[in-house]
């Protein structure tokens, strides 16, 4: 057995001992310290100084009521789990990436996959069967299946290929794909991808994708466009059959408070002006949404859509004219 090593290996692991002392309790003796760990208060020092030097802002009092505290530091340093600590963080995170908390859904599911890429494989496993049991009456977000969320997540953590089943009109077809991002909405999460047999970008509904692997084969990143912005425009306009664009005088910030983000790209054009981006079924589907909005607007695109907007107004000032003006006298 090397020598060296083996010292090293004990440093290291008597090191850890200590972090996780100084996280159990808010305050310990030098004395304390060397008596759990079977060394010198000597050797207590230097490893203090060791986790000194790895980002823990450990400090030492003088005096009575003095020892040794972990304190908050500048950066966040890497924590130090037990087995019970890491299940019930994972499973917490877990439910924040299904949506249960809101707007921590990406957020959750980032520090999960760095937490995966750690977890021993007897906990993992652990974690996947507690993760059935655990639900939420929060209706906001579809559904996923924790597991292939997770596949996607290393998957474009760790830039390979994966592969998964998806529905294409009434079968399910399998899709091979390069994975760069998975974007949360407020109602769903979508996997933003190169399509490898389509040779373009797609968005995919995760509620939608079943049998989800990942290879082992890398690829190099393509020049992507924002995954956001891309998943946003094909949410709300690319799936339909129609799309429309429209000017209204009113700030972004005010209309997007009006519509979903999976209803409509909003951009600002100006303090009190800004794009609406929207699709739908039917044309007149989406004029009617923009102009209940309550704001004066325009129309930039399509053309035929004018067409629409001066029929449905005559069909509007025939229907109003049927019904006689309401008097401005009040009854007796």
């Amino acid at each position: 057995m090397d020598t060296a090593s083996g010292d090293e290996r004990g440093t290291t692991e008597r090191v850890l001992a200590l972090l996780g002392l100084l996280q159990q309790r808010q305050i310990w003796t030098g004395p304390e310290l060397a008596d759990r760990l079977g060394v010198t208060a000597r050797t207590v020092r230097r490893d203090v100084e060791r986790l000194r030097a790895l980002g823990y802002p450990v400090h030492a009092g003088q005096g009575v009521g003095g020892g040794y505290r972990l304190g908050p530091g500048k950066d966040l340093p890497p924590l130090l789990l037990d087995d019970q600590e890491a299940i019930a963080t994972a499973l917490s995170l877990l439910v924040g990436a299904r949506g249960a908390v809101a707007g921590s859904g990406d957020a959750a599911l980032r520090a999960l996959t760095k937490l995966d890429q750690v977890l021993p494989t007897r906990l993992r496993h652990e974690v996947r069967a507690l993760s059935g049991s655990v639900e939420s009456f929060d209706a906001g977000r579809t559904p996923v299946d924790a597991e292939v969320l997770m596949t996607l997540a290393r998957a474009c953590r760790d830039e390979v290929e994966a592969g998964f089943d998806y529905p294409s009109g009434n079968e399910r077809r399998r899709r091979r794909v390069e994975p760069y991002r998975l974007v949360a909405s407020d109602r769903r999460w979508y996997l933003f991808a190169y399509d490898l047999d389509r040779e373009d970008w797609r968005t995919f509904r995760v509620d939608r994708i079943t049998e989800a692997s990942a290879r082992t084969w890398r690829f190099d990143p393509r020049t992507a466009p924002d995954a956001v912005t891309y998943v946003q425009e094909s949410v709300a306009s690319r799936v339909y059959p129609h799309q429309a664009r429209f000017l209204v005088h009113a700030s972004a910030e005010t209309v997007r408070a009006q519509l979903s983000a999976s209803s409509a790209v909003v951009r600002q054009r100006g303090s009190q002006l800004c794009e609406v981006l929207s699709g739908a079924e039917r044309l007149d589907a989406v004029l009617m949404h923009v102009l209940l909005l309550g704001h004066a607007f325009e129309i930039l695109d399509p053309p035929e859509l004018g067409t629409r907007c001066r029929a449905l107004a005559q069909s509007l000032l025939s229907a109003g004219a049927t019904i006689a003006p309401a008097s401005d006298t009040p009854e007796r």
